[in-house]
């Protein structure tokens, strides 16, 4: 099972997000054109090929190991982490002043997806670099920018994201961790975390620690967490590293899947003085580590498609070479010439498809909200992001079982390593925040917070596309559902979604369904959207652009007309969960 780049794919999905976001015409990107973001893609892929992806099953069997206080990443882990630093990946889309390349969010979109679907385990840390040097470049003072970004972005050390404590998951206001103030203005760090990617490891030397933690006259609740670097190595104010900090791995989780990422449990300050230095202001932290939180769920949302690529290449080859079963010759054929193995297979191109479009899209419009600072932009970027986050992976999860469906018993053993994709996406809809918390953020926050008018937007968008179709007649079908959706958004927007209500609870129990209306009607937004761009150029390659038709058709017969039933869901006010009783 060897994973190749969807070449012509990408190429059509970031020219298409490129020029839409109107990327040409800022002075910002200038010399950040197409062609670079070709070349960036094509030498990524074959660093992925070459590197990487020989080591996912590597990272899987073997694992990570921890003994005496230290913990050891699988074999050829090190080496291949020294090629993608040396190689300048991690400050691919960091600023140039601390060693990054400075690339766009839309170059970079396309380059993680690729990382992630040759070794998701092993490449992680990536976004931890980014969201981290994101929060020091927004948050920190000029002495912790000076000693740690160039680094970070170098790759001579790495980060690490210390939220969650055994008493507190999603809920931050519980944490527990101490922060006490120094003489020197520095804080005596006292506490464990759990559950922290690449927390401890032998990548790298030193390790950069964002931890969440409260000062002992803070606030009660989330509004009294601060946010603190702390190295597991000191860094004196020239930037040299000193002694140790007392920053302890205590153990590492054997988890279900991603077996080659370490996930660590940590002790600050248990046996000696461990020292932390505040990142931004007291009692801001949570609004710090949103800006990593955001990174971090925009890049799970890119493992789902990226897991979900990784899942249709395995299928299509196995389906290509297996035989079994007749036609309605008596003829032996292999298994892809039977409909029902055609229609999962449609059903994960499609969706891995349109959801690679929709991340683009998001990727491109962060570029373009970064400097222009336009405000309708940002709410489209934070509307759409919980929507790709849990759809994306949520749909990646249903894949990992078709395509063990497609292997049909030789998928559930290890031999194929197609259980690896089942084992590792799991986790993908419950960190950085499950589907039902994404689903809560955007019923509550994204549409409720602004009364609507982002999603309206949204819907007028969808709709205006729709409505340059109508003509289509191979589109027929599925633009009139795709209207008849936005029409049913947009009643139930005022009848239910903005109603006011003393009890949440019923409006609660039906964010996920949203969400989920919401994820399949932006699938069908971007497949006809790249049709409808399509069309306002000449067609070079005619069985792609018929494959593309094709792959929408399918996706308006099959998935589509699911967003109606969920919708009922929506304005239902029978939810037999308000009136069972479980201790019953």
């Amino acid at each position: 099972m060897m994973y190749q780049a969807p070449y012509k794919d990408m190429q059509l999905l970031v020219e298409q997000a490129y020029r839409q976001q109107g990327l040409d015409e800022l002075a910002a990107l200038e010399g950040f054109d197409l062609e670079l973001a070709n070349a960036v893609i094509e030498e990524a892929a074959k660093f992925a090929s070459g590197v990487m992806a020989p080591l996912n099953s590597v990272g899987d069997t073997q694992g990570c190991r921890f003994q005496d206080g230290r913990v050891s990443t699988p074999e050829g882990w090190r080496q291949a982490y020294q090629q993608f630093a040396e190689s300048g990946w991690i400050g691919l889309a960091l600023p140039e002043s601390f060693g990054g390349q400075g690339l766009p969010k839309y170059m970079a979109q396309p380059v993680n997806e690729i990382w992630l679907s040759a070794n998701l385990a092993f490449v992680m840390f990536q976004a931890l670099a980014q969201g981290g040097s994101e929060i020091l470049l927004k948050f920190a003072n000029e002495s912790l920018k000076n000693r740690y970004l160039s680094k970070i972005v170098s790759g001579e050390w790495t980060v690490a994201m210390a939220l969650t404590e055994s008493n507190a998951g999603s809920d931050f206001g519980l944490l527990s961790t101490k922060a006490i103030p120094q003489d020197d203005g520095t804080y005596k760090i006292k506490g464990q975390k759990i559950f922290i990617t690449y927390g401890d490891h032998d990548l790298t030397d030193n390790i950069a620690h964002l931890v969440l933690a409260r000062t002992p006259d803070a606030p009660a609740g989330s509004r009294g967490i601060s946010l603190f670097l702390v190295p597991k190595y000191r860094v004196n104010s020239n930037g040299e590293v000193g002694d140790f900090n007392d920053v302890r791995c205590t153990g590492i989780e054997h988890k279900m899947g991603l077996h080659g990422s370490p996930t660590c449990s940590i002790s600050y300050g248990d046996h000696d003085h461990c020292v932390g230095e505040l990142v931004g202001e007291l009692n801001q932290g949570l609004m710090a580590m949103f800006v990593l939180m955001n990174e971090a769920r925009l890049s799970c949302g890119l493992q789902g498609v990226a897991l979900g690529e990784l899942g249709y290449q395995s299928a299509l080859e196995y389906a290509k070479e297996r035989t079994q079963g007749t036609n309605a010759h008596g003829e032996k054929v292999n298994i892809i010439e039977h409909a029902d193995v055609k229609r999962m297979l449609l059903e994960m191109r499609s969706e891995t498809f349109a959801l690679r479009a929709l991340g683009y899209q998001i990727a491109a419009q962060i570029d373009r909200a970064e400097s222009t600072h336009e405000k309708a932009v940002s709410s489209r970027i934070a509307l759409l992001t919980p929507i790709f986050k849990a759809f994306a992976t949520e749909r990646a999860n249903y894949m990992a079982g078709q395509v063990v469906q497609v292997f049909g018993g030789m998928g559930f053993v290890e031999e194929t390593g197609v259980a690896q994709i089942m084992r590792d996406v799991r986790i993908t809809t419950i960190y950085e925040g499950t589907t039902g918390i994404q689903a809560r953020d955007l019923l509550m926050r994204k549409v409720r917070g602004d009364q609507g008018e982002a999603l309206r937007s949204l819907l007028d968008e969808i709709d205006e596309l729709a409505k340059t179709l109508t003509e289509e007649r191979h589109l027929a079908d599925m633009v009139m559902q795709t209207r008849d959706a936005v029409a049913t958004i947009r009643q139930l927007l005022d009848r239910v979604l903005l109603e006011k209500r003393e009890d949440l609870t019923l409006l609660h129990g039906i964010s996920v369904p949203f969400l989920e209306a919401m994820g399949t009607l932006c699938c069908a937004w971007q497949l006809l959207n790249v049709i409808s761009e399509a069309s306002k150029h000449e067609v070079t390659d005619a069985l792609y652009h018929q494959n593309v038709i094709s792959t929408a058709q399918f996706y308006g017969a099959f998935r589509l007309p699911q967003v109606m039933a969920l919708l009922k869901t929506v304005q239902s006010d029978a939810l037999g969960f308000t009136t069972y009783d479980f201790n019953a």
